[in-house]
């Protein structure tokens, strides 16, 4: 049996490296293709091309690099159908991955293709699950509320669990040596994304966030995971922050800062799920394009982004975005985290039940998505 694999960014190469491993543990002999980064590649993908070229987001920030996208799309289509697999199995990453799978559903019709992370119909535009209906037979759901959406737009759909719940804490010996490594006072981590264009925009606001509660919290250490696409231009732009950071590559370490920070100041995204599996207290800012940011607000169907407010069904998590992602907005909520006057408890309450919520104490996500990806590859019926 062979797969095609297609993720875009590294949160969709750890989802795909986890359903690898299922995949392999169900299916023994299983063979893969398709692009995908280091953790895809440590599971025996070999990339067509570098994951990291697909990893931009916004309508404005796409436009520049539209035409290398356009050939790279066709490359993809090519080398799937070449490769003559058994499913097409995209991972996020929307706008790339659902042009490679009309690609593909147009050359062979039969060919079950599968998307893993439902499209967030019920935050913005609702009709993409229907557009994505054309090319797309199977949807393997992180959140427990999606499976619905994908049915009613005539796909079939299994919610498999997030992988966040399966993922590995670090020991009490890892925590204690990061924060002899960071310094004794309060610990802040700072994650300004892995995307070149998240970190460029937020890496000076989160800088001048951090001069403001220098001055109320002067004993604070700030710990900084990247990774290494974004490393070097990471250390340059965290080279002006008023608190020298602790930049921190290994996977490991990562663990450990997850686990050993008092609070968080984070980009959104899924980030704010690890820091829920550590009950790390977080502050989400984000902004980007005004052109994207404007055009995102006039879709929007709901008042956070957070996942940790969407699927505990609270709005506990603050959130400082666009036009309100501003250092002196943004500072204020972290003090009160750190001098723990206000939020702490609620966060916590909140991130226990998004994890229950998420599959916590079940069967890995990624083996559980392996199932439901075997369950699939039946025959389609004629038309």
């Amino acid at each position: 049996m062979k797969f095609f694999l297609i993720a875009g960014e590294p949160s969709g190469d750890r989802l795909g490296a986890a359903l690898m491993a299922g995949l392999k543990a169900l299916s023994p002999g299983v063979r893969f293709a398709g692009i995908g980064g280091p953790l895809m590649q440590a599971e025996g993908l070999e990339s067509l091309f570098p994951m990291e070229e697909l990893s931009v987001m916004g309508i404005a920030e796409v436009l520049p690099k539209y035409f290398a996208l356009k050939r790279r799309i066709a490359e993809a289509g090519a080398a799937c159908l070449a490769a003559d697999a058994d499913a097409l199995i995209t991972i996020d990453s929307p706008d790339f991955c659902l042009r490679v799978a009309a690609i593909v559903k147009q050359a062979r019709p039969e060919l079950r293709t599968i998307h893993y992370v439902a499209p967030s119909v019920w935050a913005w535009r609702p009709k993409r699950a229907q557009r994505m209906a054309r090319v797309i037979d199977h949807v393997l759901a992180l959140l427990p509320f999606e499976p619905p959406y994908m049915t009613a737009a005539g796909m079939t759909s299994d919610f498999v669990g997030h992988p966040v719940v399966a993922e590995p804490l670090a020991s009490d010996e890892e925590v204690a040596a990061l924060r002899a490594r960071a310094g004794s006072g309060p610990m802040l981590l700072a994650l300004p994304g892995s995307r070149r264009s998240e970190v460029t925009r937020l890496a000076p606001i989160f800088g001048e966030t951090l001069r403001i509660l220098q001055h109320s919290h002067p004993g604070l250490s700030v710990v900084l995971p990247t990774v290494p696409h974004v490393a070097a231009l990471v250390r340059q732009l965290a080279a002006d922050w008023p608190i020298h950071p602790l930049v921190i590559e290994d996977a490991a370490l990562k663990r450990a800062a997850f686990r050993a920070a008092d609070v968080a100041l984070a980009a959104s995204g899924t980030v704010s799920l690890e820091l829920a599996a550590n009950t790390t207290p977080m502050v989400i800012a984000y902004d980007m394009h005004p052109v994207s940011m404007w055009l995102m607000r006039r879709a929007a169907l709901i008042d956070t982004v957070t996942l940790v407010n969407l699927v505990s069904e609270t709005r506990v998590v603050p959130e400082f975005l666009g036009k309100d992602c501003r250092p002196d907005l943004i500072a204020p909520a972290l003090m009160a985290l750190l001098d723990q006057s206000g939020g702490r408890a609620a966060q916590a309450r909140a991130m226990s039940v998004t994890m229950e919520r998420l599959g916590q104490a079940g069967e890995p996500p990624g083996l559980r998505a392996a199932r439901s990806v075997l369950s699939v590859l039946k025959p389609l019926p004629k038309s």
